[in-house]
């Protein structure tokens, strides 16, 4: 501990910490070139009058018992004792761009470890708690949390809510006093409540403003939560959400919080989304192979629960005529799953829709080039199932209670070993038995009365469900997951290390779409970005688009199309193959470079693109979605283009009025670069832009943007 105060760097941030006597966080902004210890003497802070006499540090531990009145970092009890720790510095480790800090209490005999790392290359900040039991009596945990200090001009919150078929909707929040709380306690990440927030200063926007976000790797139960205390300091927090008696650590014990990941950005949310993506790109994705993205046609839509292999086999036929890369089959392969109502849990093949087995039905897709996936809910059981009728005592559920069902099922209790084992055996024989690249794994229900053995087992449950997909992930390699919950459930970077891709939402409505993906772009990359052209009418909103807008918005993701392509017309094949072959074309790009969202002045219009690491190259979408406020919409301009360079630009796609070159119902003449190619600077494109047309509701125009 020879010196108290850490400095963690990277070109864009800086954190600096005072390590002792107590660990707390002085300064997180923008890199420093010239720093200095010496330098934190003008932080000393006045203590004012009407307080406590002495200045009261904002610790990592945000201890109550250190004179701190707000939201503390830690809470719990040993049979009533030991209830308001304060910890005090008696280790520091620093390597690597990274800090370990150990405080101990000995009067409570509890040790309180703070890990704090900051990505060298993305300027990622990434936080975690530990808490150990000393005593040799038991200690209740009631609450562990992370909590990261921030500056008095973060005074604007912007968190996610949604619910099934719209997630990932955004809701801002002036923070001048009290505090914003945002709560799941539905067993999964949520669709209600993203473990997402990100603060700044007021009126902070795409490419505007100091912003910091934050987010919770966790798949379960957390909390979320900005504060500001009296004085004016502020500060987040994020946490896992324990029920009564959850966490007990016995001696030399301990508990640890998830991972917080946090992006700093002096430039708005642009920047922090970019670095959180890198981040992502770098240090928890997997993949199995380097192989582009392949595009995925999913059956669901097309036939549901109606199998028949040689159908099925025409399906897959006609998939690959268009460019499909990748044949998924959802639900209904397994016996008795005619619906919805029946069979979860009974994991054998249905040998009255699949006669001669799975075996003909992948040999003909894997001859057809493409990759064949399948769909699984593991974690849950109908009670009309030849599971729940020899197995009654497997649900994860308190005794004496009538749990509610939801979408007629329940949940499997994955800390009972012979659930847990039965699983396994089952997906082992259908990745071991099966040449199955990909598999979609689903969880459709929230979970009520998590009880195992009469006690509460929520986080178990989850670290249950991730050492689950860890041991088929460690069997087998090769095989590739899909995280869907209802759609967007359970998104967030913990499952995302086991995992290759995120069903974004159930619903493929276009126009909901675009909001839908923005919300998640803040936090992940396009390529993990399920996003799937779906039927001209969308069977979740019975809303209809044409497969122009339905091309376009499923094109910035990881493509796919949801529907039956052997029932589809030969105008929307023809479709169908023109925007599959575009996302192949363009996808390189799209799942490797920097992700921008255009600040817009209307509203009704989204403007967003990538750009390549090498800026040479660039792909942008305008798209409409509802009527423009004014007569002419203003001009798309495009930064991070290289200012000295001269780039074209190109209209890759259009509403058929543009593409057609007519004028009409809104326009009487055409912005004339819409015509042809158009030449200009790249500092010219930033700050003076392109004059866009006027477009209808529920349209788009791709533009591509290469060096000359």
């Amino acid at each position: 501990m020879d010196n108290p105060i850490c400095r963690l760097t990277s070109p864009a941030t800086d954190v600096v910490i005072r390590c002792t006597p107590v660990a707390e966080i002085l300064y997180w902004g923008p890199h420093l070139p010239a720093f200095n210890a010496e330098d934190i003497a003008t932080l000393s802070r006045p203590v004012p009058n009407g307080r406590l006499d002495v200045d009261v540090p904002l610790t990592l531990a945000a201890e109550n018992g250190r004179g701190l009145f707000g939201s503390p970092g830690v809470e719990g009890h040993r049979d009533g004792l030991d209830w308001s720790p304060v910890f005090t510095t008696c280790r520091v480790e620093q390597q690597d761009n990274g800090v370990v800090i150990t405080g101990e209490d000995q009067q409570a005999a509890l040790r309180f470890t703070s890990e704090v790392h900051l990505d060298a290359q993305s300027g990622v900040l990434r936080v975690r708690n530990t808490l150990t039991n000393l005593h040799t009596q038991p200690y209740q945990v009631g609450r562990l949390a992370v909590t990261l200090p921030l500056p008095e001009q973060a005074a604007e919150v912007m968190g996610f809510h949604g619910r099934w078929v719209r997630e990932f909707q955004p809701h801002r929040t002036h923070l001048s006093h009290g505090g914003v709380v945002q709560e799941n306690r539905r067993g999964r990440t949520s669709h209600e409540y993203f473990p997402g927030m990100i603060l700044g200063q007021p009126g902070f926007s795409e490419q505007q403003g100091e912003v910091w976000g934050v987010h919770l790797g966790w798949s379960g139960n957390h909390r979320l939560r900005a504060d500001v205390k009296t004085d004016g300091r502020r500060q987040v927090q994020a946490e896992a959400l324990y029920f009564a008696g959850e966490q007990s650590l016995g001696a030399q014990q301990s508990l640890s919080t998830p991972w917080l990941y946090a992006s700093y950005s002096s430039t708005g949310m642009n920047l922090m989304s970019q670095q959180f993506h890198r981040y992502v790109r770098s240090q928890i994705l997997r993949f199995p192979s380097a192989r582009p993205r392949p595009v995925h046609l999913n059956t669901w839509e097309g036939i549901y629960f109606d199998h028949d292999p040689s159908y099925i086999m025409a399906m897959a036929t006609q998939a690959a005529t268009l460019g499909v890369e990748r044949f998924i089959i959802d639900d209904g392969w397994f016996r008795g799953r005619d619906h919805d109502r029946a069979a979860l849990g009974d994991w054998y093949l249905d040998e009255k829709k699949y006669p001669n087995g799975l075996a003909p039905v992948i040999e003909h897709v894997h001859q057809l080039g493409m990759e064949f996936g399948i769909w699984v809910e593991p974690e849950m059981i109908n009670p009309d199932s030849d599971l729940y009728r020899a197995h009654p005592e497997w649900l994860l559920a308190l005794p004496g209670y009538q749990q509610p069902p939801g979408r007629f099922q329940y949940v499997l209790d994955l800390s009972n070993p012979a659930v847990f084992d039965y699983l396994l055996t089952r997906m082992s024989w259908l990745l071991g038995e099966h040449d199955i690249q990909y598999v979609k794994w689903d969880m459709n229900r929230e979970v009520v009365q998590p009880g195992h053995e009469g006690r509460a087992a929520a986080t178990a449950q989850t670290t249950q469900y991730y050492r689950l997909l860890d041991t088929l992930m460690a069997r087998f390699p090769q095989v590739e997951f899909e995280a869907c919950a209802s759609g967007g459930g359970r998104i967030d970077y913990e499952v995302l290390k086991r995992s290759h891709r995120f069903w974004t939402s159930d619903n493929n409505d276009a126009l909901e779409r675009q909001r839908i993906q923005r919300g998640m772009s803040y936090f992940f990359p396009p390529e993990v970005m399920g996003s799937h052209i779906g039927a001209d009418r969308c069977h979740a909103t019975y809303r209809r688009h044409d497969i122009q807008f339905r091309g376009l918005t499923a094109l910035f993701g990881h493509m796919g199309i949801e529907l039956d392509p052997a029932n589809a017309g030969e105008q929307e094949q023809h479709a169908f193959a023109h925007y599959i072959q575009l996302h192949r074309q363009w996808r390189d790009l799209l799942h490797s470079g920097d992700s921008v969202r255009l600040d817009h002045p209307d509203p009704a219009t989204l403007a967003h693109g990538v750009i390549s690491p090498a800026r040479d190259r660039a792909i942008f979408c305008v798209a409409q979605l509802a009527m423009p406020t004014y007569s002419m919409p203003g001009r798309l301009r495009i930064p991070g283009l290289l200012p000295d360079a001269r780039y074209r630009v190109t209209v890759l796609d259009a509403p058929p009025v543009i593409a057609e070159e007519q004028g009409g119902h809104v326009m009487r003449v055409l912005p004339g670069w819409l015509s042809a190619p158009v030449e200009a600077g790249g500092s010219w494109l930033a700050q003076a832009g392109l004059a866009l047309p006027v477009l209808d509701p529920e349209s788009a125009l791709l533009l591509g943007i290469e060096r000359c």
